[in-house]
């Protein structure tokens, strides 16, 4: 059972009271890459590097030391949409978690010495990533789908981007999207949901709020396409996808549904079983779907042989195809909801995960749903529904590809 509260500022608190001998606490901020300006390409990301890096009383060591010192662990990450920062910790350390949240995400002094040795670290990270192709592929393919719109910018900016980052772009980008009311702290721990919101009153509760809509530009053009890159790779990798349905839409869940059957975590999923199991032409094949406020991508990933890409491509979209063809059997649509039912309740169980996730969503919607609504809705969708949804994402003529070789 969640419970919530809301700060006169706007600041948004949800806890999940457990029984147990480790908690886990995040400050969710709902600003991430899309929200940057042209000149700002790659601030979001560099931020959360640079926000550990000294504070008003603070030094860079002090604040990696202080949840660590105690057998905790401090990490934070940037999405296209939102930054968190977020601790795993013993109960009785709540206090320090959270204080030090506050501290370092409203006093944060990103001095120019650590900004300009930060600089080198990221462009390091921006190399690395250049060097796994099974991961840049699926930021160059929503850079493929989305064009100049923001949403499909890399997170980590570009080299010449981040080395024209200065502190008074910084300062501006903070000042403007760090908002409480664009906040929320998340926690899932054995601790007394009274204490908790005293706390967050206590450090976070003086910190001015003010209206600043965040406003979005929704893609709102899309043209599949096709692209091949020479990237002189061992295997080709390939992206197949299609634009998909963002936070707000109703057919979010039947979706994640239809992914997880076709290529889904499953060993048991359509790709996985005919293209690798029943040819072995890949050994990595998979589905996701990632919704965002406004939008969604759907996507199927493969790594292959050069020779075997045009007969790996033929196989993904036939699998997709069988969805668009006709309805789920019932028998077929039983198995794939107690499947996915199952999957969600395991996931429930990791309370880092579940931390982020109930988060994230006070964040967007206001409200959690309780597992037992979401098993509802899942048991709810229909063969109809699906074979719908399935016309409208899987279509082969709605696809966009992304070929590396």
């Amino acid at each position: 059972m969640y419970q919530t509260y809301i700060l006169k500022n706007g600041l948004k608190v949800i806890h999940q009271q457990i029984t147990g001998k480790a908690a886990w606490c995040g400050l969710i901020i709902g600003v991430g890459s899309r929200d940057e300006q042209p000149e700002e390409e790659g601030i979001a990301h560099f931020i959360e590097h640079v926000i550990f890096k000294g504070t008003d009383k603070r030094k860079a060591y002090h604040i990696l030391s202080r949840i660590e010192d105690v057998g905790g662990e401090l990490n934070a990450y940037t999405t296209k949409e939102d930054t968190c920062i977020y601790a795993s910790f013993l109960p009785g350390d709540y206090e320090r978690v959270l204080e030090l949240f506050a501290d370092i995400v409203f006093n944060s002094i990103f001095p120019e010495k650590e900004i300009e040795k930060e600089k080198e670290v990221v462009l390091d990270e921006i190399n690395s990533y250049k060097d796994s192709p099974g991961e840049l592929i699926f930021d160059d393919f929503e850079e493929l789908i989305y064009g100049s719109y923001s949403i499909g910018r890399n997170i980590l900016g570009s080299e010449e981007a981040v080395k024209v980052l200065t502190r008074d772009k910084i300062l501006k980008f903070v000042k403007r999207n760090y908002l409480p009311s664009r906040m929320v702290i998340s926690s899932i721990g054995d601790f007394p949901f009274e204490k908790l919101v005293h706390l967050v009153e206590r450090y976070y509760g003086d910190v001015s709020g003010c209206e600043n809509p965040l406003i979005r530009v929704k893609p709102e053009i899309y043209l599949p396409q096709i692209r091949t890159v020479v990237k002189n790779t061992y295997q080709n990798h390939c992206v197949v996808g299609n634009v998909a349905y963002g936070y707000m839409q109703d057919n979010r869940l039947a979706l994640s549904l239809l992914v997880n059957m076709l290529g889904g975590t499953g060993m048991n999923s359509r790709l996985n079983l005919n293209i690798r199991e029943k040819y072995g032409l890949a050994y990595n094949i998979e589905a996701a779907y990632t919704p965002y406020s406004d939008t969604g991508v759907f996507a199927v990933y493969f790594g292959c042989d050069a020779e075997d890409l045009k007969r790996c491509l033929r196989l993904v979209y036939k699998e997709m195809s069988v969805f668009c063809e006709k309805q789920l059997g019932k028998m077929q649509l039983h198995k794939a909801k107690r499947q996915l039912i199952g999957q969600i309740t395991l996931s429930s169980e990791n309370y880092e995960n579940m931390m982020l996730s109930i988060g994230k969503s006070f964040l967007i919607y206001d409200k959690v749903d309780e597992l037992e609504d979401v098993c509802a809705e899942v048991n709810s969708l229909t063969p109809e529904l699906l074979y719908q949804i399935a016309k409208d994402v899987f279509a082969a003529d709605k696809q966009s590809v992304l070929i590396y070789k």
